[in-house]
């Protein structure tokens, strides 16, 4: 009579790194990590079977912080290496950590067609709407009339509204979470790993010492999670709720099935498992 092995429960501390996050003392995205380490835990997922992928910024330091495998990129370039990454590891759980400034400006291009594409991955953009890491400039999602060192007149441009942009550009799973409230946003961080396909979710992660518009205080003023009855398969009320200024909702706005990038590759691929690796071999030592 064989007796089955217990499944170690894995704790917190596992996904931990020995590198100390760096960020300024309050800044949101110690919340976000908190809720990264915690949507891993609920996952059970060993190190090993996670990467995350970052570009540039102070939310792009996040790979550092987490004892998985790590890619820490350049600015806006976290979706052609997350689609890399995809194609040659599809067993690697892909979770991609950005800003508002490495997704939303640098980055559009690349975040739109990734969303179009489906590519299978889980986006966790860090908002905090200016750009911390150098020294407090406007970015896509800071307000119109915004001072900062790059407008001190103000900023003369409307804020990038993300969820919407993600809705139009095809993803299939778009949610919106808050730092202060990590439990919350852990949940969401394992709903979107759960669905196959784009999972974009966007943090409200207030930065304390360059941001003193959209604070803490402010968003919890403001921010309200959608009610019960929001039904996250119907792009109208998604769109609507996207658009809403007040309240500002969390949640899943949307969601859908749709086949994913690398379901399509797979269909179009003709040649074994260690032709591929030999592509990819012949590559690498190419261009290492």
């Amino acid at each position: 009579m064989s007796v089955e092995t217990p499944v170690r429960e894995r704790r917190l501390e596992e996904y931990k790194s020995d590198e100390k996050p760096t960020w300024c003392p309050g800044c949101g995205d110690f919340g976000v990590l908190n809720a990264v380490y915690r949507a891993l835990r609920m996952k059970e997922y060993a190190p090993h079977e996670v990467v995350a992928i970052s570009g540039i910024g102070c939310s792009s330091r996040i790979p550092y912080f987490i004892s998985t495998y790590g890619f820490h990129g350049i600015h806006g370039r976290t979706m052609p290496i997350a689609t890399g990454v995809r194609v040659a590891r599809p067993d690697l759980k892909t979770l991609v950590f950005g800003g508002d400034g490495d997704a939303f400006a640098i980055g559009a291009g690349h975040f739109v067609h990734a969303m179009r594409r489906n590519l299978d991955i889980t986006y966790v953009v860090m908002d905090n709407a200016t750009y911390g890491l150098t020294k407090g400039q406007t970015s896509p999602t800071s307000g119109e009339g915004f001072t900062s060192l790059s407008t001190p007149q103000g900023n003369p441009e409307q804020a990038l509204n993300p969820m919407m942009l993600a809705i139009a550009s095809g993803a299939t799973f778009v949610a919106r979470g808050f730092s202060a409230e990590p439990q919350k946003l852990a949940d969401l961080i394992v709903a979107g790993i759960d669905h196959p396909g784009f999972s974009f979710i966007d943090v409200y992660s207030p930065c304390p010492t360059f941001n003193k518009v959209n604070t803490f205080k402010t968003y919890k003023e403001t921010v309200q999670w959608l009610p019960q009855e929001h039904d996250p398969t119907d792009m109208i009320a998604a769109l609507n709720s996207a658009i809403s200024q007040d309240p500002l909702y969390l949640g899943l706005l949307y969601q859908r099935e749709a086949p994913t990038y690398e379901q399509h590759v797979a269909t179009h691929h003709t040649g074994d498992e260690s032709a591929r690796r030999r592509v990819l071999e012949h590559l690498f030592d190419r261009f290492s």
